[in-house]
């Protein structure tokens, strides 16, 4: 049973839950269609066509869908590696917007869009979705619990921007922060 679809808006792009339901919203130039691919916690997976489309968004919206759904797309389209258009519905995307990420690559053969060892420009088209993580919907609210915003006023601000490395990770931001604190940072940029 296909769950009900509204049209949704096309922006924010990604998944945007509002406490009803969850708009889908995916920007796409080439597709002819697109599927949204939810998956229960068994892994199995539903396809429902993304049928709005506003400038290149492809977009709906599914009431009772929340926080914690997996999902993926599916996009159909041409397939003309040549010009660099390879789209393959039989591989499953993750959302370049999602806010989350479930699971990793197994770095199996049908992963690929083209067999392995062979012509780049030909067509795999074995499925993708036992492989890849999935996108995860989820929610906009976080319980602060007794975490408060500091409001320091713009005047009284210094802000120090730092790059956090794999050397020293945030760890190493974590040690930094005595001898930022005495030379008055009030605020760090990550």
């Amino acid at each position: 049973m296909n769950p009900e679809m509204w049209p949704g808006q096309p922006y924010p792009l990604g998944a945007s839950y509002d406490g009803i339901g969850t708009n889908f919203a995916l920007f796409s130039e080439v597709a002819d269609r697109v599927e949204l691919c939810l998956f229960d916690e068994r892994g199995k997976e539903q396809r429902l066509d993304l049928a709005e489309v506003d400038g290149y968004v492809w977009h709906s919206f599914l009431p009772g869908t929340g926080p914690g759904q997996r999902y993926g797309y599916r996009v159909h389209g041409p397939h003309y590696p040549e010009i660099g258009l390879r789209c393959n519905e039989t591989k499953l995307l993750v959302d370049p917007y999602a806010r989350a990420i479930d699971g990793e690559v197994t770095w199996d053969p049908d992963v690929y869009g083209y067999p392995l060892g062979g012509d780049d420009r030909q067509r795999h088209d074995a499925d993708s979705a036992p492989y890849v993580p999935r996108s995860v919907v989820t929610s906009p609210w976080f319980a602060w619990g007794d975490d408060r915003p500091l409001r320091t006023p713009w005047h009284e601000t210094v802000l120090y921007e730092i790059h956090v490395g794999l050397a020293g990770g945030f760890a190493g931001v974590q040690r930094l922060l005595p001898q930022l604190l005495e030379l008055g940072v009030t605020a760090i940029e990550l």
